[in-house]
């Protein structure tokens, strides 16, 4: 008989793009975030979990998918233009296969290419039937994994503080286009950013969310201190948990100095066929105005600091991924040891939080790694549990109250990558256009059915110029331009069905226009503006 495990550990992976579709174009750049998405990230992940399913293996994680995140996997003409694309990269790999047939040191790999396109073309086509949504819920009501909604855009939330009908809306939309696609309340949320500002959790105590994920620092530096660090949760004034970031074991994910990520025999991001074939073979599948981009084979290993590098090779690979989960295993075995001899009465959470899109898109083994940790985690150790934080609160109902600080995950810990001189010149269109949709909410009551769909596409076009994304990609300096002109138009877009509204005169066309490109939300009910 097994003996209780002294503690928990909590993978939490955050699934979260923001939405891009462009109709009006044939082929767009920026589309290509999902679509890489899918092919590296929710596709192996979706066929790792399957799989530990249909064997039987038990394990729980919990996973964030964000609503624009959900609303682009059930779009037709996205997921139309992925199946297009899955075809392409089979067409590419078959022709990678024949070019290098004399090539002894390529050809492995061209084939190892070919067999995973065609098998994630045989998953997203036949086993999944092109929704990946409906994927994901299944193995929740299968009891494996646990679904988190985010903001509705991922709206950095404590810069909007001055506007508690906008923190509402962000929150409430996501939970109401949650049970929309997944049949239920969301049981926990990830703040977009990690982004917290003491008195928000009332808004998620509205939606029945009963908890959220902070940095190290929104616990341990949380009002009075809680006594058990990050190792255990703390109730919030209004009821809602907050549970925090582990450091230890996000550092060993995480660095770019120690991280598993970087050993040298992974697979190398960085040098893709879009960039060092010649043109002529990998012409048809870079962009239309023939600049190179990224097509997703890869044939060189990390190697090391080095503008050399080797060639990959998929076994040892596979072999480096199993070695690093046994030590992720093994370490968190000791930590919980540890903290279960100094928590005496009280089981330890160790929370390991990371972007889904690490596993798969930038670390090409990481959905092996999580493979490799969940059946380890099954069979070879008996110190803690795979276990979601509500898992952990129904286990351990009784919890410390404290109030955590103004905190986010970026870096510096609070609001710095999101406000800087870089892009602060947005916030003033930001909370110009959330006072008059506040208004607009008070002041139409009665709308006809076209003021209706004016008002609704107002607050949609609000809610994609709140997206933290824009000011995150200023900030970083990649895609800038893309990121101003999304936010200039989406505020120009709320401008102009504001000033329609308060004249009375809607151009219909225009409207139907807008709400064929931003349609997200179909549910969306422009009254969640409406002041308290």
């Amino acid at each position: 008989m097994a003996t209780a495990p002294l503690g928990y550990v909590a993978l939490h992976l955050h699934a979260h793009l923001p939405f891009v579709r462009h109709p009006e174009f044939e082929d767009f750049l920026e589309e290509d975030w999902l679509y890489e998405a899918i092919s590296e990230t929710y596709l192996p992940l979706l066929r790792v979990f399957d799989r530990a399913t249909d064997e039987g293996i038990p394990f729980r994680v919990s996973l964030t998918m964000s609503p624009p995140l959900v609303a682009m996997l059930r779009d037709d003409l996205l997921m139309g233009r992925y199946a297009k694309r899955l075809d392409k990269l089979c067409e590419l790999a078959d022709k990678e296969v024949h070019r290098t047939r004399n090539d002894p040191t390529f050809q492995g790999l061209a084939r190892h290419y070919r067999h995973e396109f065609n098998e994630l073309r045989s998953l997203f086509q036949d086993r999944y039937h092109r929704d990946l949504v409906a994927a994901f819920r299944r193995l929740e009501e299968a009891g494996r994994l646990e679904l988190l909604t985010c903001g509705a855009t991922h709206g950095f939330l404590p810069l909007m503080q001055q506007y508690p009908e906008a923190v509402r809306a962000q929150i409430a939309v996501a939970a109401t286009h949650h049970r929309r696609h997944f049949g239920k309340d969301p049981v926990g949320i990830w703040l977009p950013e990690c982004g917290y500002f003491p008195g928000l959790e009332a808004a998620l105590a509205e939606q029945n969310i009963r908890y959220f994920f902070v940095d190290t620092h929104g616990v341990t530096d949380a009002t009075p201190r809680p006594r058990y660090g990050v190792y255990a949760p703390i109730y919030t004034p209004s009821g809602p948990a907050a549970f925090a970031r582990d450091p230890e074991s996000s550092m060993q994910v995480w660095s770019a100095e120690s991280g598993y990520p970087g050993d040298p025999d992974y697979r190398e991001f960085y040098r893709d066929v879009g960039w060092d074939l010649d043109f002529e073979d990998v012409k048809d599948y870079v962009q239309p105005t023939g600049a190179r981009k990224n097509v997703g084979i890869k044939y060189f290993r990390i190697t090391g600091k080095t503008a050399h590098k080797e060639p990959y090779s998929p076994q040892r690979a596979a072999e480096r991924a199993a070695s690093h989960a046994g030590n992720f295993m093994h370490n968190r075995e000791k930590q919980i040891e540890h903290l279960a001899g100094h928590m005496p009465g009280v089981r330890p959470i160790v929370v390991s939080p990371y972007d889904a899109e690490l596993y798969g898109h930038w670390w090409y083994e990481g959905p092996q790694f999580i493979d490799y940790l969940i059946r380890k985690t099954a069979y070879d150790q008996q110190v803690f549990k795979l276990a979601t934080p509500a898992d952990y609160l129904r286990e351990n109902p009784e919890q410390q109250l404290a109030t955590p600080p103004f905190c986010s995950w970026g870096a510096g810990g609070y609001a710095g990558v999101w406000l800087d001189g870089s892009n602060d010149w947005i916030y003033r269109h930001l909370h110009k256009a959330a006072e008059r949709m506040i208004a607009l909410a008070r002041d139409v009551r009665q709308p006809t059915p076209l003021e209706e769909r004016a008002l609704n596409q107002a607050a949609r076009e609000l809610l994609l110029a709140q997206s933290s994304d824009w000011a995150f990609i200023m900030k970083t300096g990649t895609m800038v331009e893309y990121a101003i002109r999304r936010t200039k138009e989406h505020v120009l877009r709320f401008t102009r069905l504001h000033d329609q509204l308060r004249a009375g005169q809607i151009d219909e066309g225009w409207l139907g226009h807008v709400e064929g490109k931003d349609n997200l939300f179909p549910e969306i009910d422009y009254r969640v503006y409406q002041p308290r």
